[in-house]
């Protein structure tokens, strides 16, 4: 029996495992460092309330309990021998695992990349796991938390302002969702200010927003959320980044939540591998691969997904087909066959941008606005792990719908993150240091006041 292990266990990873369903001679090893799966186009809604992580984020050992070729190992890989055959990892426990294979398959995915400056991280942080998401979703609403207690109009100003740095879809996603918080979901909740105060920027280098994407619906786009209150800053690349703002060349933004949503960095694994076998590496730390996505010279080892510099473009249903083609491969070879060359089926692209307010591609259909919006519901939501989630995230859906709320909105000491101060006691309030999350000495007199409801 031959045995596949799979590194990571993203939409890539995921789709190889599933593929080799019923293949008597083939056994399974998963390997990932966190124990669930990540949907991550729904990372931003877990980042803003509407949705729990546990909806988007379903078990590795769950998702595979009927698939009895499969077992689940829980650690980091570190090293991989190509001559030997050997992933060496970390476990849980801290101990180190060897485990031989006959096939390998990475699809370790990627990270936020910096350009070259990984120090933007700590004040600057992206959205590609669960912890991501917990993280931004503590600064976002601790930041109104901190506007409650500020000392002057103008820390509370910066306190209120939220700058994301990107305008790709997770970035346009991202703005779209901190507007309607401010403007929706916190309006009638505080009494010192008005949520709707809050300032939105969404910066980038490019020329629009949604590059990818058709030009006209680029346009929609960056109109709609200008619409709904959102500042679009065109051609501004970021020269700084420190806890309280952001440099755009000469111009400075002074802001207390800055989201980062521009570029990818492939996993370490991928440098580590291209070095041991002589593959090559693109600036992004994409393994460059052959067109069964396996290494040159080295016909088991497949990279796949976010890690896989093979021209295809780096979205979920890329990632989906290429596992689901390895898959097959890799069980047509133990065979002794092998699989139809594969052909990329492009399944279009949508973003969505507020309430009622999407774009959507497909083929030559162009098509934005409450059908878009619904038609990037219903996809999203067909591609959830598991029926008993997608019974639950058409739920919350339907209950963020009727009443605008969102039902994730705890903060607790355990949320923060990186960089991240828990929210202060009153005692704390008075020795707390103007720092990256700046409190000071608040003189609260609870005067009520009646913010108006948006336009």
């Amino acid at each position: 029996m031959q045995h596949v292990v799979v590194i990571g266990g993203g939409f890539a990873g995921q789709r190889v495992v599933k593929a080799l369903r019923g293949s008597e001679d083939v056994r399974v090893t998963l390997v990932d460092r966190t124990n669930h799966h990540c949907f991550q186009p729904l990372l931003y809604q877990v980042a803003t309330g509407s949705l729990s992580p546990g909806e988007i984020a379903p078990p590795h050992r769950w998702v595979v309990r009927k698939q009895r070729n499969v077992s689940v190992v829980l650690a980091e890989v570190d090293r991989i021998d190509v001559e030997a055959r050997t992933v060496e990892a970390v476990t849980i426990t801290g101990d180190r695992t060897v485990l031989t294979y006959d096939h390998l398959v990475v699809a370790a995915g990627a990270r936020h990349g910096y350009f070259g400056n990984d120090q933007w991280e700590a004040v600057a942080p992206g959205l590609k796991t669960i912890e991501d998401a917990i993280e931004l979703r503590y600064r976002l609403f601790g930041a109104f938390e901190r506007a409650d207690v500020a000392v002057d109009d103008a820390t509370r100003r910066r306190r209120l302002t939220f700058v994301v740095v990107g305008a790709g879809p997770t970035g346009v996603e991202l703005a779209g969702q901190f507007i309607e918080v401010a403007h929706q979901t916190l309006r009638r909740e505080y009494r010192r200010f008005d949520p709707s105060e809050a300032h939105v920027v969404l910066v980038d280098a490019a020329p629009r927003v949604l590059p990818m994407f058709d030009e006209k619906l680029s346009k929609r786009a960056q109109e709609s959320l200008e619409r709904m209150g959102v500042e679009v800053r065109l051609g501004a690349a970021v020269t700084g980044i420190d806890s309280r703002g952001i440099d755009l060349g000469d111009d400075r933004i002074e802001a207390g939540t800055v989201v980062w949503a521009a570029g990818v960095q492939g996993s370490p694994l991928g440098r580590q591998l291209a070095e041991a076998t002589g593959a090559e590496v693109d600036r992004g730390g994409r393994v460059t691969v052959d067109e069964r996505f396996a290494l040159p010279d080295h016909p088991d080892v497949y990279v796949i997904g976010d890690l896989a510099s093979a021209g295809l473009p780096g979205v979920a249903p890329a990632a989906m087909q290429t596992g689901t083609w390895v898959g097959r491969e890799i069980a047509a070879r133990v065979r002794g066959t092998s699989a139809k060359p594969f052909r990329y089926k492009d399944k279009g692209s949508m973003a969505t941008i507020g309430r009622h307010r999407a774009v959507a591609q497909m083929g030559r259909l162009r098509f934005s606005g409450t059908l878009a919006w619904f038609a990037w519901l219903f996809v999203h939501l067909m591609y959830v792990v598991g029926f008993a989630n997608r019974v639950l995230v058409t739920t919350r859906w339907a209950f963020s719908y009727v009443g605008r709320g969102r039902g994730e909105r705890v903060l607790t000491r355990g949320s923060r993150g990186r960089g991240a101060t828990a929210a202060p006691t009153t005692q704390a309030r008075a020795r707390a240091v103007e720092e990256q999350w700046p409190v000071g000495v608040a003189h609260l007199d609870h005067t009520p006041i009646t913010p108006e409801p948006p336009a």
